[in-house]
């Protein structure tokens, strides 16, 4: 309910009519974390800016991030006594997390800029603190987000949109653009399909935000059949427009076989629980009511062991010491996504196993808690020993979730060519581009990738232009 109120909000702020024959320094298209931080930083330095849209809503994905902000060395993260986390270590998760298939130097970039993106996320409004408890596949806890535990993406869609507002930037809903157009080898504007009509829009450079392909079944089976059949948790207009534009200008791709699947999601509808339950201590359950994997393995991980379960689902375990503080859980229940269970023996009821079995699973836990040693699955850390009755059960089965591979760029988010040149004027930030998570993202990584890149973009694109 909340997101569809904030996209409606931003509409009525922000949408403006478009005209034929006009001209501008950048177009930005796409109107999620990456288009708005993007479009942000070339209006405040001066570029005249149009944002468009293809759907009848701005924030794309962006609206549907749950989880947190991934930055090193933040003051939030010191003040909570982490003090040995750097950019290097970061880094050395992420590639490790991406099984070696990301490029350095993209990688390099996000790390090294993600925690000046979060305080500029700050300097905006955001209201962020830093989150104890590691995500998949970290070695240290660096997840920012709101304070009150609620998603992280609604946070940053009402930041960016309340600054485009005030920024006066012009956005436009229901826009689509169906080609980039070229003159003398060079970005030129775009060609868009407006309420009005085909119009075409003279730019200086263009700005791909567009997202993944994560919602388009064809092209995700085309590169990975074996997913036919997945739920997803993205939004219908995550179908992969940004990379057919690229393509059609000479565009390479990288890593676009890669495409990552979330242990969590609920199938009948593709709603998202958030790795964070996990990581502040939740775990999960299969059928016979036992754990079945460390949960803070990546998350491919987590999925194929999930996949091996009985009926390839688990049951995601939280307690209420976890829910009363976060309000993300509380909107879970809300929702119907997570169901209330005052003991033990209820979560046996639901699941539909012997309470022994179910309460076996549970002192295993506490066990572990209390030794600090997982014996049975090696898990690393556990925040808390999940013995604070009601229990919020919810089950989940994998679900594509995030596009790795696409537009191929350079550290300066400039898109490149199969054989590495850049493509004058041609600029690219988020999910649209490969490249930066390898064969898997860590969590916590994508938003600090829209953020990061979408700010670097534009201000390659600003000194493409000569702003």
């Amino acid at each position: 309910m909340k997101k569809t109120i904030l996209a409606s909000m931003l509409a009525v702020m922000m949408a403006t009519p478009a005209f034929a024959a006009e001209s501008t320094d950048i177009v930005i298209i796409g109107s999620g974390g990456a288009g708005l931080s993007s479009a942000i930083t070339a209006t405040e330095k001066g570029a005249k800016v149009i944002v468009l849209e293809k759907m009848a809503y701005f924030g794309g994905n962006s609206n549907r991030s749950e989880g947190e902000m991934n930055a090193a060395g933040t003051k939030q993260q010191k003040a909570h006594g982490i003090l040995d986390d750097t950019p290097e270590r970061f880094a050395a998760d992420t590639i490790r997390g991406g099984h070696g298939l990301n490029d350095p130097a993209l990688v390099k970039a996000l790390t090294e800029n993600a925690a000046s993106a979060e305080e500029w996320l700050l300097d905006l409004g955001a209201h962020f603190c830093h989150r104890m408890g590691r995500g998949g596949g970290q070695t240290r806890a660096r997840g920012h987000g709101p304070c009150d535990g609620s998603p992280v993406g609604i946070e940053i869609m009402r930041v960016l949109g309340e600054r485009a507002d005030k920024d006066h930037i012009d956005m436009r809903l229901n826009n689509r653009v169906t080609k980039i157009l070229m003159k003398n080898g060079k970005v030129a504007g775009v060609q868009v399909k407006t309420p009005k009509g085909m119009e075409t829009i003279n730019a200086k450079s263009v700005i791909l935000a567009t997202g993944g392909f994560g919602a388009n079944h064809k092209m995700v089976e085309k590169y990975r059949p074996e997913l036919k059949g997945f739920s997803t948790t993205n939004h219908p207009g995550a179908t992969g427009d940004g990379i057919v534009l690229a393509q059609q200008v000479g565009a390479g791709l990288t890593d676009i076989e890669q495409i990552q699947i979330h242990p969590t999601v609920i199938k009948k509808n593709g709603a998202l629980i958030s790795e964070s339950m996990r990581a502040r201590g939740g775990f999960l359950l299969n059928k016979n009511g036992k754990r079945f994997t460390n949960e803070l393995l990546t998350r491919d991980v987590v999925s194929a062991n999930e996949l091996k379960q009985p009926g390839g689902i688990a049951y995601l375990v939280i307690d209420n010491s976890i829910y009363s503080k976060n309000k993300m859980a509380q909107n879970y229940t809300a929702e119907k996504l997570m169901t209330k269970c005052d003991t033990i023996a209820d979560v046996a009821k639901l699941i539909g196993v012997d309470p022994k079995v179910v309460q076996a699973s549970f002192d295993q836990y506490h066990k572990a808690f209390d030794n600090k040693k997982d014996d049975l699955f090696g898990r690393p850390e556990m925040l808390i020993r999940m013995d604070q009755a009601p229990y919020f059960v919810a089950e989940v089965t994998p679900g594509i979730h995030h596009t790795m591979g696409g537009v191929k760029i350079d550290p300066q988010a400039e898109v490149l060519t199969p054989e590495k040149k850049p493509i004058p004027g041609l600029f690219a930030a988020g999910e649209v581009t490969g490249g930066v998570h390898g064969g898997n993202r860590i969590g916590g990584n994508a938003v600090a990738d829209i953020i990061t890149f979408g700010r670097i973009s534009a201000n390659s694109a600003l000194k493409y232009i000569g702003k």
